[in-house]
């Protein structure tokens, strides 16, 4: 397989943004989708972000495997960071968000408060493309603020939004980083649609997915398609497209139709609540 790698322009531009927006915030609201939460861990971020304290939120819980969800919870929480996990298209959201980050900036909070002013925590939002970002945003504002998409690369600019509960979210694009050296977090990456499909050569993609997917949940490929789901990889393949008749005119198997068919039941939760770590 090629390398996978996706880095445009307005990415290096956000990095640049985020790194000069730092010092003017509290803390750092890091959204991690729960079917690959390592892979979304971006070390460039680290880098920007210092010693101000992370909220980890690890969003689309309704897809994921809950118990694969406590071991990364495990390896994120320490001082002055707390882990969250929501699905940011459910209301409710905005509750768990500001206790969380009240609690991780309760020093600068009461500092103000015993001087008589009511702080306003700011808090700037991180994380991969198509990560549920902005989706998470308009929940908290219980209005659309921020465009929203299922696809990669949707926030272009930084946008401020005031909410409610003296909180005050920074809105941020999208971010991978230059080089994605390793090649798990790049295809855990290109599973959950963070990687733009026309980049990619997606039957080499679907076919890795099968390969997890055997391994890992032998019994998702079954269910979904009703087939054996033993076998190669390229052998269930087949299995898939004649039961979903994509065969080509020549009597072929339609190879793209089917990879693009498993990639987005997997993204749409139709295969089952998957974590891939």
């Amino acid at each position: 397989m090629n390398k996978i790698n996706w880095f445009p322009g307005h990415m290096k531009k956000a990095l640049n943004e985020m790194a000069k927006e730092v010092k003017n915030i509290d803390a750092l609201i890091y959204v991690l989708d729960a079917r690959a939460p390592i892979a979304c861990l971006n070390p460039s971020f680290f880098g920007l972000i210092g010693s101000k304290p992370i909220l980890f939120v690890l969003n689309k819980v309704d897809l994921a495997d809950e118990s694969k969800l406590n071991k990364v919870q495990n390896t994120l929480i320490g001082e002055n960071r707390k882990v969250i996990m929501l699905t940011s298209t459910v209301s409710g959201a905005i509750s768990k968000v500001a206790s969380a980050l009240n609690e991780l900036c309760s020093v600068q909070i009461e500092k103000f408060k015993a001087k008589g002013v009511n702080y306003f925590v700011r808090a700037m939002i991180l994380g991969v493309p198509n990560s549920g970002k902005s989706t998470l945003t308009n929940n908290l504002c219980g209005k659309t603020k921020a465009e929203t998409g299922n696809r990669p690369g949707v926030t272009k600019a930084k946008q401020w939004v005031k909410l409610s509960n003296n909180i005050e979210i920074l809105d941020t694009p999208g971010a991978l980083w230059p080089n994605l050296e390793n090649e798990k977090t790049a295809l855990n990456l290109a599973f959950i649609g963070s990687i733009k499909d026309e980049v990619l050569q997606v039957e080499e993609i679907a076919l890795s997915l099968v390969e997890i997917l055997k391994s890992d949940y032998p019994n998702a490929l079954k269910t979904r398609y009703d087939i054996n789901g033993s076998g190669s990889s390229l052998g269930i393949m087949e299995d898939i497209a004649k039961k979903r008749n994509f065969i080509l005119k020549d009597g072929d198997f339609d190879y793209e139709r089917t990879a693009k068919t498993l990639l987005d039941d997997f993204r749409k939760g139709k295969l089952g609540k998957i974590t891939l770590l």
